[in-house]
């Protein structure tokens, strides 16, 4: 199968656009906590909103602050960006980091913005720092490339997680002191907060998220996972031993985290999805069908995607040819503000 770039998808600069800018880290497999959090609302609320243009990036720049092998990096984010075109994202409207040279150019003049605690001060590098393990000095400055890559875009809406809100409010702050030191320059980007779905919590552990602070795979199913394995993890989920399904995420959060998986793949609301169920393998068999139809669709497609690599490049290239035109005029703007035209 041969597949073609999106006819409509151009350089040319819509007359008056509402900006979100989406960014997903190529550090591993995006789950199903990616997609109901993040991707399919993105998704939704450009498809309810005409005057939205979505920008998704593959942030695999963001990928460097940690230890890395330089090839798994690149398969990771091939795979990333076939799989976000899966999931229904435009493909004019991705493209990756690394392709745009102005989000490092951008980063160091906002970094002379920056006051050193400001950046120390981030949960995430105060909780890496204080362990045994190196950290590299890319950790303590990326929330601030995280703020090139929102106000490179003047995006004025971010979606943002619990944990990343600490970072949108630095671009905040970097947004405003810049502006007001050098004059207007950015468009200072607010939070937006998915709906049910935005906190999937790890199947073998309900007080963590499904991610990266997942104990093991166990607790989280890939968007390419299998259909049988996707069975065998919800199977395994825990549960409260109550025996009862309720909806109560205060005081039954194992059972209540599966019941608003179901939800929202099901786009219903949780306390009328856990009334439809009065045992827990129902409940357990009705969600483990839910995923696997979620996910169906979206396999099908990443396998055709995956193996086209001309057309991946191809999307890559006119991703990048697209943003660099607006992140040119920004850094230019930015430039000549802060003194160096």
């Amino acid at each position: 199968m041969t597949l073609t770039l999106s006819p409509h998808a151009t350089t040319t600069e819509p007359a008056a656009v509402r900006r979100r800018l989406s960014g997903f880290k190529p550090t591993g497999r995006l789950h199903l906590g990616n997609y109901l959090g993040a991707v399919r609302p993105m998704l939704d609320a450009v498809g309810s909103a005409p005057d939205m243009e979505s920008v998704i990036m593959v942030a695999d720049l963001h990928a460097l602050t940690v230890e890395h092998d330089p090839q798994r990096l690149r398969s990771l984010t091939a795979e990333m960006l076939a799989t976000l075109l899966a999931c229904g994202v435009d493909d004019g409207s991705i493209y990756v980091q690394s392709d745009v040279p102005e989000h490092a150019e951008l980063h160091y003049l906002l970094e002379c913005a920056t006051g050193y605690g400001e950046a120390a001060r981030m949960v995430q590098f105060r909780e890496r720092a204080t362990g045994t393990e190196p950290v590299r000095l890319s950790l303590l400055t990326y929330p601030v490339l995280m703020a090139a890559d929102i106000l490179l875009h003047d995006a004025a809406e971010v979606p943002v997680g619990e944990d990343q809100t600490q970072h949108l409010e630095l671009a905040r702050d970097v947004a405003n002191r810049f502006n007001t030191r050098y004059g207007r320059t950015f468009t200072v980007p607010r939070a937006v907060h998915p709906p049910i779905g935005a906190r999937v919590m790890d199947l073998a552990d309900p007080t963590g998220k499904m991610g990266k602070s997942s104990l093991s795979d166990a607790g989280r199913i890939y968007l390419l996972d299998r259909p049988d394995l996707v069975r065998r993890k919800v199977f395994r989920a825990v549960t409260d031993g109550h025996g009862e399904v309720v909806y109560d995420r205060e005081r039954r959060p194992a059972i209540s985290n599966l019941v608003e998986i179901l939800a929202a793949c099901e786009r219903d609301d949780p306390a009328a999805t856990a009334a439809r169920f009065s045992s827990y393998v129902q409940l357990k068999e009705a969600l483990a069908e839910a995923i696997v139809d979620t996910l169906a669709p979206i396999q099908r497609r990443y396998t055709e995607f995956i193996n086209e690599r001309g057309y991946l490049d191809a999307v890559r290239r006119r991703g990048a040819e697209r943003v660099r035109d607006r992140a040119s005029r920004t850094v230019a703007r930015a430039k000549r503000a802060i003194g160096l035209y």
